[in-house]
């Protein structure tokens, strides 16, 4: 039996960083993944989706914009095959990468399905060969989690799929319903209906994006509007026939109910934690009603030296929350100074076109929390570099405190506004007010300058609106 300090299962972006962290602090570790080093983010989500929306992007910009950019296409041949191509590639070469950090910082890695025998002893099963038995004093799960679909809907992987079906698809079907309008289905709705795919998105609540401020979810749905995309928000799936020609989708509106035809439906409504199989019942490691394993602000669980991090806790759905916790497990496990995360606070971007980011409270969230709110808005029309780019949807929201310009939140939607929010979060952790911001000099033209003026503008001091 080999023995370890730490066992992690899991490779995600939770895992391997709780890996690497666990090395570094001088511990003998091991890493069991039962499917692919990377996880679902670098194989198949965040990384090849990225790929495929840098590619949409261009796609559009030639479909339907090439007159105001000057560019002349009679002939234009899109190839998706090449994008999608592109993507694994990319993927391939970030995992390649993950190989590379577990070898230099003496990381054992064994591909296997881990089940846990007692709470410090894990049974690791390959597909092929013999099984074997680890030790070790501490434990981390890192196991993610798989979507789900809506009771009797079957997810058949032909006409009717998941995410991970879509990204590996090579070719691109005439027409597509969404089921969802969370982040996985604006970003299909984005890349598809970029290359001229008929796309429907279907959200059961009253804007895309529902878990955002309204405000943006409202901006996404104008913009996918004037992209062709059909959005029946408030409205609810009953059911999904297969036929030769590809799916029929029966759908509950406040009109009543609309079969909508399509070549392919896509379900993205949300995720189920990877905590079965594992033995942790057995070790009598506490879970939720719904399957999450039940964490403390140190990553622990209920049963000593067995820690818990990313998806399958579910805290926040996201491949650098889990980064993060799986950093604040492993020194939790070495006892050195480490950090309690606020889960409110952590940065969400999503990648469709326009981009979304946000962290922290909404204006509604901060005035129930009993905050005198004040409220500073700036859109991309009045930014510089917005119109120069030709890319100006969209706005960043700050909701500050009214008396000391405590940041609380903030919401943008707009061109690459996922790289806008470091300044605001850094801010947010250390204390700075809206008047910081809105004196800390900007360069221009810089999309960033919306910032200033936004937390200028919560103190009714904005210039250029």
């Amino acid at each position: 039996m080999k023995e370890y300090d730490v066992i992690v299962i899991g490779a995600g972006p939770g895992g391997y960083v709780a890996a690497i962290r666990s090395a570094q602090l001088g511990k003998k570790t091991a890493l069991i993944e039962k499917r692919f080093l990377g996880g679902v983010c670098l194989n198949v989500g965040c990384i090849p989706s990225k790929a495929l929306l840098k590619n949409a992007e261009i796609a559009y910009t030639l479909r339907e914009r090439g007159k105001e950019f000057g560019f002349k296409l009679d002939n234009l041949e899109l190839d998706y095959s090449v994008a999608h191509n592109r993507s694994r590639k990319t993927s391939e070469r970030l995992v390649r990468g993950i190989n590379f950090l577990m070898k230099k910082n003496n990381i054992d890695v064994l591909m296997g399905a881990a089940k846990l025998i007692t709470k410090d002893t894990v049974e690791v099963t390959p597909s092929e060969g013999e099984s074997e038995t680890l030790k070790a004093k501490d434990i981390i799960i890192a196991t993610g989690a798989h979507p789900f679909s809506i009771p009797g809907v079957e997810v058949d992987g032909e006409k009717v799929v998941d995410y991970e079906v879509a990204i590996l698809r090579d070719t691109l079907p005439e027409s597509a319903v969404i089921i969802g309008g969370g982040a996985i289905g604006v970003e299909f709705a984005t890349i598809w209906s970029a290359y001229g795919v008929r796309v429907t998105i279907v959200e059961m609540l009253d804007t895309l994006l529902p878990l955002e401020d309204p405000a943006v979810g409202k901006e996404i749905e104008k913009a996918y509007k004037k992209r062709g995309i059909k959005v029946m928000t408030g409205s609810k799936v009953k059911g999904v026939k297969t036929n030769t020609k590809g799916t029929s989708v029966t759908v509950e509106t406040g009109d009543g109910d609309e079969v909508i035809e399509a070549d392919l439906t896509l379900v993205a409504i949300g995720f189920k934690p990877n905590s079965q199989g594992l033995g942790l019942e057995d070790v009598g490691v506490r879970l939720s009603p719904r399957g999450h394993i039940e964490v403390d602000e140190r990553m622990a669980t209920n049963v000593e030296g067995i820690w818990a991090i990313g998806d399958v806790t579910g805290k926040l759905l996201l491949a650098h929350v889990a980064s993060a916790m799986g950093i604040v497990a492993a020194e939790n496990i070495a006892g050195v100074e480490t950090v309690t995360l606020d889960y409110d606070m952590m940065p969400r971007a999503t990648y469709c076109s326009p981009q979304t980011a946000s962290f922290g409270y909404t204006e509604d969230q901060a005035k129930e929390k009993g905050y005198d709110v004040a409220v500073g808005e700036f859109p991309f029309q009045a930014s510089g570099k917005a119109l120069g780019l030709g890319d100006y949807t969209g706005f960043v929201k700050i909701v500050s405190d009214k008396k000391y310009g405590e940041i609380l939140g903030a919401h943008m939607v707009g061109p690459d506004v996922s790289e806008l929010l470091p300044e605001l979060t850094l801010a947010q952790r250390f204390e700075l007010t809206t008047h910081e911001i809105a004196r800390n000099v900007h360069a221009h033209p810089t999309l960033s300058e919306a910032i200033m003026e936004a937390a200028a503008g919560a103190q009714d001091e904005a210039i250029h609106i």
